[in-house]
């Protein structure tokens, strides 16, 4: 992933015995400072897929426009991930933490006081940018800070708790957006953010950069900008009528050329800024395969459901915030109930895990604008077990046959994956949701006509009226109320399919089998 790949890998402490001088109290602090600086961050997007219809409305923009502010913030997000080794290498493990959960914090505020749709696009870009590097580091922190034997108990706290945190942010951020406004969602995250990088200044020993590190700045390049035009024609495409326009061809173009760099850059220079060699490794390559779809299905329904349930279905703010916690809380189900399944083979997990993602895809497709707040509220939290079930044995056979001087590189780019796999689902959902939304408009209304008879049948007509302006505006807004029902069930139609296939995926991983001793 680097231009050189020092031994041991930046991300761990290069003096593992600082750690042991540390006493219990202190040691107890930095697991709590690290885990609300992560926790901050995991919530974030939570919070903001609560906000989409108030900010929506503040802006003025269209709800493919609005979905920019998730897309590319967890575009950010992942094309500075695979950089945190090559930051803590570079300037230290505790001024990298420090600095990202500060700036993160100031970001957010920002965020606040965004005023446009271009300013608060750029904010959220800067926010999953610079907070990239916390999630990774918050786990290496853990992990070096507490003695081996206790490495099990510590890492299931950590887990637990940044699970339980987003339970609790749209919940909150929920009842200030529907209070005040969108912005105190945002404010509510900073005085957190700056009490984590105050405690996280107090509590970290002091460390001194590994070994000097050169990024490859070719390969890192060119995949950036693969990455990021291709999400660019994802998320214009439907707007500007996709091959008809000069800017998606020329982005289209970019897109091809900058990934035809990066995949003959990496396979050609001696140190990569990816090893697409490790692509070798069954098990490591469908593992990719499967969290790529992992990040597909685990966001997009609360990015999706929000817009849809306050603009067409008369949500008010703090229910849809409830909504959307209820996931945070399926989803620490999920995780605790892992502990018990763990002896299993991996894949009976992440099949179960799968198997509930498609029920739930089938729940959400049969939902129609009278929906009541009970079935949301179960479908999300199912959504979040199901999600919560998938990660452990994802990760335990994605790995499971990679030697431990692999491991640091190739889940970079695990996590890097993830998160295009969120940006890229997200942004092919809206399309789908404009294009069928305007296809299904077009064709009902049409039947809206003197020559249809049977808008002269009492039994079905109802209370609708054509012999009006209003009469015609109001059947007008039902119309389009059903159609982008229609779009949403397309979607969610999507994310039932990428589901199945990925229970198909599972059966062709191998079973876990024990590294030799050589790794």
């Amino acid at each position: 992933m680097l231009g050189s790949r020092p031994e041991p890998h930046p991300m761990a402490d290069p003096e593992p015995p600082d750690s042991q001088r540390l006493s219990t109290l202190r040691r107890i602090l930095i697991l709590a400072a690290v885990v609300l600086g992560s926790t901050l961050y995991a919530t974030t997007l939570l919070v903001a897929s609560t906000l989409l219809p108030q900010m929506q409305g503040s802006f003025a923009a269209t709800p493919d426009e609005i979905a920019w502010t998730t897309t590319f913030n967890i575009l950010a997000t992942a094309i500075v991930t695979p950089m945190t080794g090559f930051l803590v290498a570079r300037f230290g493990r505790r001024q990298v933490m420090i600095f990202c959960v500060t700036g993160f914090s100031v970001a957010t505020w920002l965020c606040g006081q965004a005023d446009s749709l271009e300013t608060i696009v750029l904010w959220r870009i800067l926010q999953g940018g610079i907070g990239a590097p916390v999630v990774p580091l918050s786990n290496a922190i853990v992990l070096d800070t507490f003695p081996r034997r206790q490495a099990g108990l510590v890492s299931s706290i950590y887990g637990m708790t940044v699970v339980l945190g987003p339970v609790f942010g749209p919940l909150l951020g929920g009842m200030l957006a529907e209070t005040y406004n969108w912005r105190w969602a945002f404010y509510m995250i900073v005085p957190a953010g700056a009490l984590a990088a105050i405690a996280l200044h107090l509590t970290l020993p002091p460390d001194r950069p590994g070994a000097k590190a050169q990024l490859d700045w070719i390969g890192f390049l060119a995949l950036s900008t693969a990455i990021a035009c291709m999400q660019l024609v994802l998320s214009r495409g439907q707007r500007l009528d996709w091959f008809e326009s000069p800017e998606i061809v020329i982005e289209a173009c970019v897109a091809v050329l900058a990934l035809y760099v990066f995949v003959t850059h990496s396979l050609t220079t001696a140190r990569p800024f990816l090893n697409l060699r490790l692509l070798l490794d069954r098990n490591y390559a469908i593992g990719l395969a499967l969290v790529f779809i992992y990040g597909m299905v685990n966001f997009t329904p609360i990015v999706l459901l929000p817009s849809l349930l306050q603009q067409h279905a008369g949500y008010p703010d703090s229910i849809i915030g409830q909504i959307v916690g209820y996931r945070g809380l399926g989803g620490t189900l999920g995780f605790g109930c892992t502990l018990l399944i763990g002896r299993l083979d991996p894949r009976v997990g992440m099949i179960i895990g799968f198997c509930l993602l498609v029920v739930s895809g089938l729940w959400l497709m049969s939902l129609d604008l009278n929906v009541g707040v009970d079935l949301l509220l179960m479908n999300s939290m199912l959504q979040g077990f199901a999600v919560g079930i998938i990660w452990v044995p994802l990760t335990v056979t994605t790995f499971s046959s990679l030697s431990s001087r692999d491991t640091p590189e190739a889940m970079s780019v695990f996590h890097l994956l993830r998160n295009i796999g969120s940006s890229f689902f997200i942004s092919l959902s809206v399309t789908e949701i404009v294009r069928s939304t305007s296809t299904n408009y077009s064709r009902m209304s049409e039947n809206v006509s003197p020559y249809n008879r049977a808008l002269a049948m009492p039994e079905v007509m109802g209370g609708w009226s054509v012999d009006s302006l209003q009469g015609l505006a109001r059947l007008s807004r039902e119309i389009e109320r059903q159609a982008v029902m229609i779009g949403h069930v397309n979607a969610f139609g999507m994310y039932m399919a990428v589901s199945a296939a990925a229970i198909l995926l599972v059966l062709f991983a191998g079973r876990r089998r024990r590294r030799g001793a050589a790794d």
